[in-house]
Formats: C-alpha cells, sequence, structure tokens
C-alpha cells in the first residue's frame, strides 16, 4: 500500500486545519495511507517511507516557519538522493502574502528533487495586527474544500500509479 505523508507546522491552527482537511480526503477509500504528523515529530525515516508528501505551514515574518524549516533541516541530508521524483504538494497560511514561504520549500524540494504535483496553495488570512496574527484562525470553508481535493488527488495519483 502507498502511504502519503502529510507534515504539518501550525501556531494559530490554519495550517493544521490545511493538513488535517486534507489528510482526511485522502483517506478517501483507504486505498493509500494517510500519516498526519507534526513537523518536529517526523524523522528521515518517515520520510523515506512515504510514497508522496503534503507539507502545510505557516509563513512567519516573511518566511517559512521556523518549525517547518527546522524539519527540512534535520531531514535533508538523510533522504537526499533518496526519494528522486517523488510528489510533493504545499499548503501556507499567511497573514498578508505567503509567496516567500512558498519559494523557500520549492527551492528545498527542488534540492531534494521532489515532483511538484499541484499549484501551492496559500491561504491569505489577512492577519496584520498583533492581535490578529497572535489569535487562533479558523479557515473558511472555500480554501478547506481545496485542501480536500488536493489530498485527495495527492491520494488517487499514488493508489493508481500516476505519480
Amino acid at each position: 500500500m502507498k502511504r502519503l505523508l502529510v507534515v504539518w507546522h501550525s501556531r494559530t491552527g490554519a495550517a493544521r486545519q490545511m493538513a488535517k482537511a486534507a489528510a482526511d480526503a485522502a483517506r478517501g477509500d483507504g486505498e493509500v495511507e494517510v500519516v498526519l504528523a507534526r513537523a518536529r515529530d517526523v524523522d528521515t525515516a518517515d520520510v523515506l517511507a512515504a510514497d508522496g508528501y503534503l507539507f502545510a505551514a505557516p509563513e512567519n515574518l516573511a518566511a517559512l516557519s521556523g518549525e517547518m524549516k527546522e524539519f527540512f533541516d534535520r531531514i535533508y541530508y538523510g533522504v537526499l538522493e533518496r526519494t528522486n521524483g517523488r510528489p510533493y504538494a504545499l499548503f501556507v497560511s499567511a497573514g498578508s502574502d505567503g509567496t516567500n514561504a512558498v519559494r523557500q520549500v520549492q527551492r528545498i524540494c527542488t534540492g531534494l528533487r521532489l515532483r511538484e504535483v499541484a499549484p501551492p496553495l496559500i491561504v491569505n488570512l489577512e492577519a496584520q495586527t498583533a492581535e490578529r496574527i497572535l489569535a487562533p484562525k479558523v479557515v473558511p470553508a472555500e480554501p478547506l474544500a481545496r485542501c480536500a481535493e488536493t489530498g485527495a488527488a495527492l491520494a488517487a495519483g499514488l493508489a493508481s500509479g500516476v505519480f
């Protein structure tokens, strides 16, 4: 059975909600094993055991969140040249932009020779004050539905051998 690893980091709940929506949809008919895991709990063996990946993280201070970056730092050399061609998708929760976090993950995944199989999804929650930035987030239904669609499509591609 193919395995999809959904790695997330979230301080205010948005990226976690996005990852969960994708994981729940990916579980679909049970053809793919789906592992939903917080970035700090994922190690090299987990990454090597997966056939595809979905990453969900916030953009903090115009960059990828530290915990997600630390995940990539920890696993990078242990999986280098061992995950070539495996598919991935990316979700970023942002307060305004999100593009720099996307750019960072794409560069890391290019180095790992992973294959981007869906356009990155940036969910802009328009948090611009300290109070709104730090507040718990609720991701609207429409972006969550897009996360679910991506998760289901990634799982279907793994199950059918497209990826």
